[in-house]
C-alpha cells in the first residue's frame, strides 16, 4: 500500500470485529486472584501508549498486546513477532474511530527490573469526514409506485444518521444502518433486510463514500387473526379490541398498539401479538396470545389532593355479568369535599368498534356554602379509536341543593337545584406525539347537548362546551398552552341542575383558587355555578438537568385565568400565578404547584397527577 496516493476500500470488518469481540472480553476480564494470579512484576513486559486522549483509552483497553503480559515463557523473537501484529491491529483499531492514516511507532525499550517497556506512539492525522451518501433500494419498495411505499423511501432517505460532513466512526456507522433498516421494517416490509453497504475509504483524502441497498422483499397485508389462550370471555372479544383487520397493512405501531389496547382493557393481564415474517406475504396470519384476567376483581385505592384532602376508595369489576355478558364496574370513593358511588356497565365491542353502555351515578359535593346532592343515569354508546373518542348517550340529571348554616339563601333557581333530561354527543381526538409524556402535539374535544328541564316549568336547553390543549417546544423546554369554554343557552326561569352548568377553580383548572371556588357570586358569600364559562391557561415546562443530562424532573411557570357568569358579557377573569416541579412517574406527571391566587390574595399548593385532557 503506498498510504498517500493509494486509495483504498476498508474492508477489514471481519478483522476488526474479531480483534474488539477478543479484546474487550480479554480486557474486562478481571485479573486474577489468589495464589495463581500473576503480579505486575512478573509481566513479561508492560505497555506505554503515547496518543492524543481522542484514542489513547480505546487503545489501552483493546490493544491485542495485553493478553501476553502475563506470558513468562516469552522470547526474544516471539516479542519481535507481536511488535510487528501490534501495528495492524493499532490500525485497525484506531480506523473505528475514523482516523484511517495515522503515524504509528512500536519500539521496544528497556525498563526496570531487566523488563522490557513496549510503546506504542500513535499520531492519529486528520479525522475522515462523510463525502457522500448513496441509498438505494430494491424489492417492492423500489418497484412501485404506491404513495405509503414513496413516502417511506423518502423518510428513510431524510432520517440518514450520518449525512455528508459528519464524522466517520465505525460505530456510527453500524448505527446508522440499524435505524435505516428499523425504518424500512417497522411499516409494510417486516421481512426487510440490509442487502449491500460499503464504506469507500479515501484515506489520504480523509473521504468516505458511503453506499447502503436496502431489500424490502415483499408487501405485507395482514391475514387472519388467530387467538390462543382464551377460556373465560368471548373469542371474539380480542379480535374486536384489537382492531387488526385482515387485508390492513403491516403496521408495527399498530401492533404495538393493538398490544397495549388488549393488556390495558382489564379483560387480559397480557397480551402478545405475533406476525410471521416468513408466512405468505398476502395474508400474513396474526397470532394472538393472551392470559385472561380473573372474571372478579376488588381494587382498594389511597390518595390525597389539595382539592378535596385525604380519600380513600372501594372497586368491585365484574367482567361477565351472568346472562348479559356485559362489564360491570362498581366504585365507592370517600373524601370530605366529593364523595360518590357509581357503577358503569359496558357491553363488548360490536364488529365496528362501538359498545353499548349504562352509567347511574350518586354524588354530594361540598364546597362550603351549598351542599349539593346530585344523581345521574346515562344510557347510550361509545367508541375509542387510537386517537379519537365518541360518546353519544341520553342523560338523566337531578340535582338538589341545600345553603349551609350561616349564608343567605338565594333563589333555588340560581343555586343549579333542578332536573333535567338530555341527549349528548360527545368527540375528543388526541394528537400528541407520545404518552403520558407529550413534547409536542394537541387535543381538541367538545360536547354538544340538549334537552328540557323537569323542574317547575318544562324549558329547553342547550349546552355546548370546547376545550383545547396544545402543546410545542420552546427554548430547551416546552409551552403547554389550554383553553376551555362553555355555554348553557336556556330562558332565565329555566332551572338547570347544577350538573349541567360551570365552576371551576382548583388543582386542574385555575390555581390558586379552591376546588370549584370560581362561579357566580351571590349575597351571603354563596358562589353559585353559572351558565357561561371561560378557561386559560399558559405553562413553560423545563427539564431539570444534572450534570448536562436530563433528569425525570422539570421546573415549570405558569399563568392561569378563569371566569363564570350567567351573561356572556358579564365574564370577568381571574388569575393565578406560580411555580412547580414535575416528575416523570411510573403512573403518568406527577405535579406540584404553588399558585398565588390575584383575587384572594393568598399562595395554594397544588397536587395532581397525570395528563388531564
Amino acid at each position: 500500500m503506498t498510504g498517500r496516493v493509494q486509495k483504498t476500500q476498508w474492508v477489514a470488518a471481519a478483522t476488526l470485529a474479531a480483534a474488539l469481540l477478543a479484546a474487550p472480553a480479554a480486557a474486562q476480564q478481571p485479573e486474577p486472584s489468589g495464589p495463581a494470579a500473576p503480579s505486575a512484576d512478573a509481566r513479561s513486559f508492560t505497555i506505554e501508549v503515547r496518543a492524543p486522549s481522542s484514542v489513547r483509552p480505546l487503545l489501552e483497553r483493546h490493544l491485542e498486546l495485553r493478553r501476553y503480559r502475563d506470558v513468562t515463557d516469552l522470547d526474544d523473537a516471539e516479542l519481535a513477532r507481536l511488535i510487528v501484529l501490534a501495528e495492524r491491529n493499532v490500525r485497525e483499531l484506531v480506523g473505528t474511530l475514523g482516523y484511517f492514516d495515522p503515524r504509528i511507532a512500536i519500539r521496544r525499550d528497556p525498563g526496570a527490573g531487566g523488563k522490557s517497556v513496549i510503546v506504542v506512539e500513535v499520531e492519529p492525522g486528520d479525522i475522515t469526514q462523510v463525502a457522500g451518501v448513496k441509498v438505494e433500494f430494491e424489492g417492492d419498495i423500489a418497484n412501485t409506485a404506491d404513495p405509503g411505499a414513496v413516502a417511506q423511501r423518502d423518510e428513510i432517505r431524510a432520517g440518514w444518521r450520518l449525512p455528508s460532513g459528519n464524522r466517520f466512526t465505525q460505530e456510527d456507522w453500524d448505527r446508522a444502518k440499524t435505524h435505516a433498516l428499523r425504518l424500512l421494517v417497522t411499516r409494510r416490509y417486516p421481512a426487510g433486510r440490509l442487502s449491500h453497504s460499503l464504506a469507500d475509504i479515501d484515506a489520504p483524502a480523509g473521504r468516505a463514500e458511503l453506499g447502503l441497498r436496502l431489500d424490502s422483499g415483499p408487501l405485507f397485508r395482514l391475514g387472519a387473526m388467530q387467538v390462543t389462550g382464551v377460556e373465560r370471555y368471548d373469542p371474539q372479544l380480542a379480535p374486536r379490541l384489537a382492531r387488526l383487520p385482515a387485508g390492513s397493512l403491516y403496521d408495527q405501531e399498530a401492533i404495538v398498539r393493538a398490544q397495549l389496547r388488549l393488556s390495558g382493557s382489564g379483560y387480559y393481564d397480557s397480551a402478545f401479538i405475533f406476525i410471521d415474517p416468513e408466512g405468505d406475504p398476502r395474508a400474513a396470519q396474526v397470532q394472538v396470545n393472551v392470559r385472561e384476567a380473573p372474571l372478579h376483581k376488588v381494587v382498594l385505592g389511597l390518595g390525597l389532593s389539595t382539592d378535596s384532602g385525604a380519600r380513600a376508595s372501594a372497586e368491585y369489576r365484574n367482567n361477565r355479568v351472568p346472562g348479559i355478558g356485559w362489564r360491570a364496574v362498581t366504585k365507592l370513593q370517600l373524601e370530605r369535599k366529593s364523595p360518590f358511588v357509581e357503577t358503569e356497565w359496558t357491553a363488548i365491542p360490536g364488529e365496528d368498534g362501538w359498545r353499548w353502555g349504562a352509567l347511574a351515578r350518586a354524588e354530594r359535593v361540598d364546597d362550603d356554602v351549598l351542599l349539593t346532592h346530585g344523581q345521574r343515569l346515562r344510557f347510550g354508546r361509545s367508541f375509542a379509536g387510537d386517537h379519537i373518542e365518541r360518546n353519544a348517550y341520553v342523560q338523566y340529571d337531578r340535582a338538589t341543593v341545600k345553603v349551609q348554616d350561616g349564608a343567605t339563601a338565594p333563589a333555588l333557581g340560581d343555586t343549579g337545584d333542578g332536573t333535567a333530561i338530555s341527549a349528548n354527543y360527545v368527540w375528543t381526538g388526541r394528537y400528541f406525539d407520545k404518552t403520558p409524556f407529550p413534547s409536542s402535539g394537541f387535543g381538541l374535544g367538545f360536547e354538544l347537548g340538549g334537552g328540557l328541564t323537569l323542574t317547575g316549568s318544562k324549558r329547553p336547553f342547550q349546552r355546548t362546551v370546547v376545550r383545547w390543549l396544545g402543546v410545542r417546544p420552546l427554548t430547551q423546554g416546552r409551552l403547554q398552552l389550554r383553553a376551555e369554554a362553555g355555554a348553557v343557552l336556556a330562558p332565565a326561569s329555566a332551572r338547570v341542575p347544577s350538573t349541567q352548568l360551570f365552576r371551576t377553580g382548583g388543582d386542574t383548572s385555575v390555581r390558586g383558587y379552591g376546588y370549584r371556588d370560581i362561579g357566580v357570586e351571590r349575597p351571603g358569600g354563596v358562589i353559585a355555578p353559572g351558565r357561561y364559562m371561560a378557561v386559560g391557561s399558559a405553562e413553560w415546562q423545563r427539564p431539570i438537568r444534572r450534570a448536562g443530562v436530563e433528569t425525570d424532573w422539570e421546573s415549570a411557570l405558569f399563568i392561569d385565568g378563569g371566569a363564570v357568569s350567567n351573561r356572556l358579557g358579564g365574564l370577568k377573569p381571574v388569575f393565578g400565578v406560580g411555580a412547580g416541579v414535575r416528575w416523570k412517574s411510573p403512573l403518568g406527571p406527577l405535579q406540584a404547584d404553588l399558585a398565588y391566587g390575584i383575587k384572594p390574595k393568598r399562595l395554594r399548593l397544588h397536587l395532581n397527577i397525570g395528563v388531564t385532557f
